[in-house]
């Protein structure tokens, strides 16, 4: 009885590729959903871009515009440090004459002066927890000498305004200069650079405007 014919192993891999089940090369993924966190109830009934004049829909985002000369009732600390005066006096010079500019009356403004930028930042922090201002104002001058004590007062100064501000619970503005020499001090002080003192106190109002065009204060 003859052999039934050899079947060639190309034939042999296509009959057995014929009979595999077809399949999806790729699984299908699950939808998987995230529940949105609800907003607070006083942002909700705030809410609405047609009944707020001071937030501009763009893009598909809302950028927020706060009066900046609509400050009555804001109160303002200004802490300033008396090393570099020459320096820090024109800092404060600016400050004030910013808050003038922006409808901060006088008497909402407090000033307390302190040795040295080093001691600013605690400075800051009492006040900011007496409940007594809306914003905080660190005016100081650290200039670069001959050693290491520039760095670690600068960077006290810089981590210190920010924890005291965290601690707080409102704003408190760095306005404290880290300069080279006497020259970039006296140059951002109301030199060519401008003043930074009086760009301290825009800032300050700035984000307590912007703060209140959203519905929330600082505590």
């Amino acid at each position: 009885m003859a052999a039934p014919p050899a079947t060639s192993s190309v034939a042999a891999t296509s009959s057995s590729c014929a009979r595999l089940p077809s399949a999806p090369l790729r699984a299908t993924r699950a939808a998987v959903s995230f529940p949105s966190r609800p907003r607070p109830a006083a942002l909700t009934a705030r809410a609405g871009p047609s009944r707020r004049p001071d937030v501009v829909a763009a893009a598909g985002h809302q950028k927020l515009m706060g009066s900046l000369t609509n400050n009555e009732g804001l109160r303002f600390g200004v802490v300033v440090a008396r090393f570099n005066e020459v320096v820090t006096n024109l800092l404060l010079q600016g400050a004030l004459e910013a808050f003038e500019r922006y409808s901060v009356k006088p008497e909402n403004i407090t000033v307390v002066s302190v040795p040295g930028s080093f001691e600013v930042p605690v400075t800051a922090q009492k006040l900011g927890q007496s409940g007594k201002f809306d914003a905080i104002l660190c005016i100081g001058a650290v200039i670069r000498g001959d050693t290491t004590h520039y760095d670690a007062v600068a960077n006290s100064a810089a981590s210190g305004v920010l924890s005291a501000g965290m601690s707080a619970g409102i704003p408190c503005v760095f306005g404290v200069l880290t300069c080279e020499d006497m020259d970039q001090a006296l140059n951002r002080a109301g030199g060519k650079a401008g003043n930074k003192g009086a760009e301290a106190a825009i800032t300050a109002v700035s984000v307590l405007a912007n703060a209140n065009a959203y519905g929330f204060i600082f505590t």
